[in-house]
């Protein structure tokens, strides 16, 4: 009787909290404890470890997702092994995850062998993917017994994979995650496993390419079409050839340009050149970047052609840019600088400025619109096309003292982007600035004039080229101090389904605000928007079947305010819509934010999410950059 009392007072809590004011945080015990953890105050939170309500201790636990403070790991261990509630060791678990050192890795080991509950454990599996080392790995499968602890373990071979521990052993058993008859997560984190994890699976071709056009999900499939580009196979090209006619959404035709390009050009350069004409403009620039990463001198004067016949802004910068990188002509550049000059569109011309980054007769020409032009993105544009032109094979020596002077004005333009792109140039060994600049006082004089928080993107390479030039091993560290409290009195008004409208030039994007989830951001993002902040800006950086970012006030991805928010990671996993806040490193988030084409594992618990998309995610699908935000309000 007394447990069966026990677990009806926890459940009218949790209820009583959800239905309790416009969010969670009308208890002023839960925004005392999310203030700690916006403070990183550890010990506040941990005294909140023992406390007798669940949803306090579970709050306080997952907190540590974020702070991520190596000294607490026993306390969470303790709380991972001894906790009465579930849901409190998950969170325990998911932060330990997030503290990615050998202790956290044998406390989740310890967990690991005493831990019952299914849900706990499959968190505990992902977790020691996050963590684990060499031999460990061995104990991971002792702990499956059912269909949650299969979506641990593949979620643990996944996160192993990115961290490069993964081994042929694991790629075996992954090859059984892939079958149909288990759930929609673990055959994802199979398929992300071999897209992005182990090098040598060739075992695997004939799962992988019925994966690739057999399964359910578009996401699966496009992993695993893009996964066939590690097994360089005649039956391979032939089934990626075959789904990339086939295969209706545009995500898995993606995934199959990407494979294609790592084939021999003769043999795939056809269907590379008639997804240039997809229907989606995604798939369009994605065959574009392949050709640009492929191409060859013997398709230069082609390149030129098929860069002149399109209208696809993107797609002619790419295709000019390979064109010009295969034989340095001047009547293509020729061609290119005239349709700089007469392209009205900032982007257009920003696609057009980078493909004249390969062609080494233009450095006067790009130097001159970097000193003169007003526009950031031609500003950051030119910038790398410069140092692009450094880097090329047909880079003259004799230039370097002109390329000397570009950069010393470059960086006296005291433009954030431009000074963070030529300081990282100037750290290149390869270039060999450090023996040929005697006086880098100028850098110094740069950083002078930059501040953190808003130019902590620019100051990171700026820190480490000054240290370069000094002779030190260690740039003086470049981190946010804590300097935007949450407004908690504009977070308690807010809705826990408050929904969001984005209007842009291809259609409505809704969202659906997670405030309980990620108050700090959401409270940004609302005061953002209410302020009329985002309309009238761009979608500056569109990466296909990756993401749509805005929210830069420069347009270039370089913009910020004086101000960062602190990072919020929870238990949510980035899926098809996800919502996050871009950011230069953990606690730099800023104004920017994206919404991802698909889901995209490898950045969970590295960007918050603040947001999911309800509806519009057809217009996400098409947005391309340079695409307006009209406006950003908040429906009532």
């Amino acid at each position: 009787m007394r447990v069966t009392a026990t677990l009806v007072v926890i459940a009218f809590f949790f209820s009583a909290c959800s239905d309790k004011g416009v969010n969670k945080f009308a208890d002023p015990t839960l925004v005392k404890i999310a203030e700690f953890q916006d403070r990183r105050e550890a010990d506040s939170l941990t005294s909140f470890f023992k406390h007798p309500n669940p949803q306090y201790r579970k709050e306080a636990v997952l907190a540590f997702a974020s702070v991520q403070d190596t000294l607490t790991i026993e306390s969470l261990l303790e709380v991972l092994r001894f906790d009465k509630e579930s849901e409190v060791r998950k969170a325990a678990a998911i932060s330990l995850g997030q503290i990615q050192v050998k202790p956290a890795a044998a406390a989740l080991w310890k967990a690991l062998q005493e831990e019952k509950d299914p849900a706990v454990l499959r968190h505990i599996l992902e977790s020691c993917g996050k963590t684990f080392y060499g031999s460990d790995v061995d104990h991971l499968v002792l702990a499956v017994k059912d269909s949650l602890t299969f979506e641990g373990l593949a979620w643990a071979y996944y996160r192993l994979g990115l961290r490069n521990k993964a081994d042929s052993s694991m790629a075996v058993k992954a090859i059984e995650f892939l079958n149909p008859a288990y759930n929609l997560s673990t055959r994802l984190a199979a398929a992300n496993f071999f897209q992005r994890g182990p090098r040598q699976f060739d075992f695997a071709e004939r799962q992988l390419i019925n994966t690739a056009k057999n399964d359910k999900s578009a996401w699966i499939r496009s992993c695993a079409a893009t996964a066939l580009r590690r097994i360089k196979t005649p039956q391979s090209q032939a089934a990626l050839k075959q789904i990339l006619k086939d295969d209706s959404d545009y995500r898995v035709r993606i995934g199959v340009v990407r494979a294609l390009q790592e084939f021999p050009v003769a043999e795939v350069k056809a269907e590379l050149y008639e997804a240039l004409k997809d229907k989606n403009i995604n798939v369009a620039i994605a065959a574009s970047e392949a050709i640009l990463a492929t191409a060859t001198a013997e398709q230069a004067a082609e390149l030129a052609t098929l860069a002149k016949a399109t209208d696809r802004k993107r797609v002619r910068g790419n295709l000019y840019q390979a064109s010009l990188a295969g034989s340095d002509n001047g009547d293509v550049v020729a061609e290119i600088t005239h349709l700089y000059m007469t392209e009205a569109d900032v982007y257009g011309k920003a696609a057009l400025l980078s493909a004249l980054g390969k062609s080494t007769r233009i450095s006067m020409f790009v130097d001159h619109e970097l000193q003169t032009s007003s526009a950031p993105v031609i500003k950051s544009t030119a910038a790398t096309a410069l140092v692009s032109i450094n880097r090329g094979p047909s880079f003259n020596p004799a230039s370097k003292k002109d390329f000397v002077n570009f950069y010393i004005k470059a960086i006296q333009t005291g433009d954030p982007a431009v000074i963070g792109i030529v300081a990282e140039a100037l750290t290149d060994p390869a270039l060999g600035y450090k023996e040929v600049i005697t006086d880098y006082s100028f850098l110094k004089d740069a950083k002078n004039k930059l501040s953190l928080p808003k130019d902590n993107e620019a100051l990171q390479p700026l820190e480490a080229a000054i240290a370069y030039f000094e002779g030190s091993k260690s740039p003086a560290p470049v981190k946010n101090e804590f300097n935007h409290p949450i407004d908690w009195a504009l977070v308690k008004t807010i809705p826990k389904d408050q929904r969001v409208v984005i209007k842009t030039s291809k259609g409505d994007i809704t969202l659906r605000l997670l405030v309980e989830e990620a108050p700090g951001s959401v409270a940004n993002f609302v005061q953002l928007a209410n302020n009329k902040y985002f309309d009238g800006k761009n979608f500056h950086r569109v990466v296909p079947n990756f993401v749509i970012q805005g929210g830069c006030n420069r347009g270039d991805g370089w913009g910020s305010e004086d101000y960062s928010i602190r990072s919020e990671f929870t238990e949510r996993h980035y899926t098809e819509g996800s919502v996050g806040m871009a950011s230069a490193g953990k606690d730099t988030e800023g104004t920017q934010w994206f919404i991802t084409h698909s889901p995209t594992p490898h950045l969970d618990g590295r960007y918050t999410i603040f947001a999911v998309t309800e509806s519009g995610m057809d217009v996400v699908h098409q947005i391309e950059v340079g695409d307006k935000i009209i406006s950003v309000s908040l429906i009532k």
